[in-house]
Order: structure tokens, then sequence, then C-alpha cells
């Protein structure tokens, strides 16, 4: 344990060369751990498609909204503060952890509390229990909430990695089980408690350090302001992104919002994976680089363009090849879904250009823009939404996915303002990744249209999924020459200290 009032950094701050390999390395541990995150969450949804029922996903998919909502306040924007700051004192996280925790733990009443009224608003008594039980996890993540912070701002990405796949892993194994058992929707309410107690109980292992007493006069002023604002930002966020969840289940009820939340699932499944890698490793390493810009540019650069050249290839996926996807991973009984698939299939490359903004702007510490910004855009979306909502679940989609395309432009543009990064610096960075798309899109068209009615849906998914990675990874690797970057990031992260 460090001394108190001593500069908490873990580790010294990394710099030049060591950063960058830092990150890198980083980047590829958290991809690795995120690809086995995505096959394990793929294999449970597939276990679970087939032994729950529409209105069992429908229900929990109800009190989540409710719950998510309270779980802004749960961390309070702390974590990111932590993080992003230069400097950070043991004092403040100590100080910060019991906030953290008391959050928790008011969360957890208030979830007791509103549970009657979510029950009155869907006209649904079952969910007063997964409510209350759902609740829960807030201690648990009160408690995680620093330890998981310090083990980022120290970049030990591996362990992170290790403890979201075990934690996955084992909710996975306790909400089959119990599916199993016959217990229905409790099998989703399980899964979400349990892995957020395997996780705290991880990063208090990894990171054993003991918080102190809290502190009054410690200098967290800027900590909380920087917190609080992004918590506000995020509560702008989730009442924009979980509008059609709340509106479907209103109005539509716990079947349409259980056929959405499948095929909302499967198309942002895979990009929260790549997102969720890239996006801890970028905030981290340019929140280091704050203080220079033109280094901070270049790292973002690099980043936005390797996460645009995964998520190309996995939306053209999506949108050609969406019934034998579904009835692979779901099974012919959610047929209904794929339509609403296709449609929700644009936003994995929207937020794909979009989410990575976030990186620019709060790892620079321009908290209050990022709330205007989403403050901004949040009535475009919700007017998408709405405009669809008399259509069911596959007007919302196509609302959805609407709004979010019109809106790429304005929050670039809105991102960027005040950077060194020119809109030329980002048609660079994208030109290559969308072009090889194209080709790669024409190729699997033309499969999917040969192969269609010919093939059962899983033969024909292969062929046509291989084709599209096949055509797609030629093209970028080799005809655009993009093989060498790939290669130098490689050699960064497995490249000793010393070079």
């Amino acid at each position: 344990m460090v001394e108190l009032s001593t500069p908490y950094n873990g580790i010294a701050q990394p710099a030049g060369d060591e950063l960058k390999r830092k990150s890198v390395r980083g980047g590829i541990v958290a991809a690795c751990g995120q690809g086995a995150r995505f096959l394990l969450q793929t294999a449970t949804t597939m276990l679970l498609a087939r032994l729950l029922s529409a209105e069992d996903f429908g229900l929990q998919g109800m009190a989540a909204v409710l719950i998510s909502f309270l779980g802004l306040f749960s961390d309070g924007g702390l974590s990111a503060a932590t993080v992003q700051r230069l400097e950070v004192t043991e004092e403040q996280i100590s100080t910060l952890f019991w906030i953290n925790l008391a959050g928790g733990c008011a969360l957890a009443a208030f979830s007791v509390l509103l549970a009657p009224l979510l029950v009155a608003f869907y006209g649904e008594p079952r969910l007063y229990w997964i409510t209350v039980v759902l609740g829960m996890a807030f201690v648990f993540s009160g408690l995680a909430a620093q330890h998981r912070a310090m083990i980022m701002r120290n970049m030990r990405f591996a362990t992170l990695a290790k403890i979201d796949v075990l934690s996955l892993a084992i909710s996975s194994g306790v909400g089959v089980v119990v599916a199993l058992l016959g217990w229905r929707y409790w099998a989703l309410v399980g899964m979400w408690v349990v892995n957020s107690i395997v996780a705290a109980v991880g990063v208090w292992l990894a990171d054993p350090w003991i918080p102190g007493l809290p502190r009054r006069k410690c200098g967290i002023l800027s900590l909380l302001h920087f917190g609080w604002m992004s918590t506000c930002n995020n509560l702008v966020v989730f009442v924009t992104w979980n509008a059609h969840n709340i509106l479907l289940g209103r109005f539509w009820g716990a079947d349409a919002l259980g056929l959405y939340g499948r095929a909302y699932q499967l198309v942002t499944m895979p990009i929260n994976q790549l997102n969720g890698a890239i996006t801890g490793v970028a905030f981290s390493a340019l929140a280091r680089m704050q203080n220079d810009p033109q280094r901070l540019a270049g790292s973002f650069l690099r980043g936005f363009s390797i996460l645009v050249s995964l998520t190309v290839p996995i939306t053209i996926c999506c949108a050609l090849f969406a019934e034998e996807i579904v009835a692979v991973l779901l099974g012919a009984k959610w047929i209904e879904v794929a339509p609403i698939f296709r449609l929700l299939a644009p936003t994995a490359l929207v937020f794909a250009l979009v989410n990575p903004m976030s990186w620019l702007v709060m790892s620079t510490g321009r908290v209050g823009r990022a709330l205007s910004m989403t403050a901004a855009t949040a009535p475009v979306v919700i007017l998408g939404i709405v405009l669809g909502l008399s259509h069911g679940p596959t007007g919302v989609a196509a609302g959805y996915s609407s709004a979010m395309v019109f809106l790429i432009m304005p929050i670039i543009a809105w991102s960027k303002h005040g950077t060194s990064i020119m809109w030329a610096d980002l048609l660079k960075a994208t030109r290559q990744p969308l072009l090889s798309g194209l080709v790669a899109g024409a190729a699997g068209l033309t499969a999917k249209i040969t192969l269609g009615g010919m093939l059962a849906p899983f033969p024909c998914l292969l062929v046509g999924v291989g084709l599209v990675l096949g055509v797609y990874g030629w093209i970028l690797l080799v005809a655009m020459g993009q093989k060498q970057l790939y290669m130098d990031l490689l050699n960064q992260a497995y490249r000793g200290p010393n070079g």
C-alpha cells in the first residue's frame, strides 16, 4: 500500500514508446479477452434461446431498464475520474470508494422502493421480485468500482480480461443450470447478480488495496465534478438508447420486447466486445497524452481505424445473412427476429464511427461538451423511435437505425472541434476498410442470391461469412496494403521495454 497523501499511480507513468507498447499490448490482450467473452455469450445465448421464451427475456428486459437507469448513479462517473486524472492520491481514492459503496447500498434500497412503480407501469406483478433481486448487484458494483479503476489506471488489462471472462463463465453456467431446472426468467436474473459478485471478488483479489477512512478536505471536488458531469451525460445516453425498450415494452408487451431485445443483442454483442476491448485501453492511454495534442491525435486515429476495420465485415454479415444467423444462434422459433435484426445492422457501423469520439472528448476532460452533444442528439433518436412505434418492433428498428445514421456527421464534427484532427485524417483512417467492405459486400450478396434456398442455414452461413471475411481480408491487407500496419502493431506489442 502506498503512503497517505502520495500520488497513487501504482506504477510510474509510462512515457513515449513504453506507453505505446503498453497500449498496443493491452489492446491485444483485451481483444483476446473480449473474444473469449463473445464466444461464451454466443454459446449462452444459443442455449438460453432454446430453454426460455420471448416472454422470459421480455420480463427481464423490462426490469433491466430500471436497474440500468439506477446503475448510472452507482459509479457516479468516479471510476472514469480516477483513470482520467494525471495524479490522484490514496486519500482521494479512499473517499471515492466510500462514496461508491454508499451509493450502491442506496440504489439497492431504491430498487425495492421503485419496484411497485415498475409493476404498475407495465401491469406485470412478476416484475417486483425480479427488480428487488437485480438491485442487489449495486452493492457489489459499489465495492468494486475504485479497485477496477485502479487496475485500469495501471493498464493491467490482462488482469481485467481474466476477471471479466471468469465472471461471465461462472454467471453463464449459473444461468444455464437455473434454466434447466425450469425457473425460467430467474435464470437471466441470476446471471446478472452472480456476474457482479464474481467481478467484485476478482478485482479485490487482483488489487488487495484496503481503503482508508474518508476525508472531507482531500481535493476531490474536481473529481466529483467530472463524475457528476459524466453521470449526467450517461443519464441522457441511457434515456435515449433505451427509449426503444421502454416504449416497446409499454405499448407492445413482453413478447414484442423479447423479440426486439434478441435482435438488438445479436447486433450489438460483437460490437460491444470490440468496443469494450479497445475503449478501456484507449481511454487510459489517451488520458496520459492529454497534454500532447499531436500525439493524442495520432494515437486516436490509429485506434479509430482499427475499430472501423474490424466492424465493417460484421455489419455486412449481419445485413446479408440475418435469417441464417437467427436460425443458427436462436433457433427456428425465433425467425421473426430476422427482419428486425437486419434493420438494426447499420447501427453496428454507426457505433464504430461514433463511439470512439467519446475517447477523444472524455480523455481530455471535456465532459461538459459530451453532455451538450448527448442532449442535442437525444431528441433525434427518440423521434426516430416514436415515428416507427406504430409498426411494432420492425418500425422501431427502422426508425432507430435511420436516426443513428443521420447523426454520424454532426457527432464527429462536434467531437473533433478544437483538436488537430481534420476531416481528411478521418477519411484516410476509414477509406480503406470502407472500400474493402464494398467489394466484400458485393461478393457476399452474390453468394446469398446464389445459395439462397439451396443450403441449410448453417452451411449457408459458413460459406457466406467465410467468403465475406476472406474477400475483405485480402482486399484490406493485401490490395490496400494494410498488412504492414497490423504486423507493426504485433511487433510493438511483443517487443520488450527496451526494444
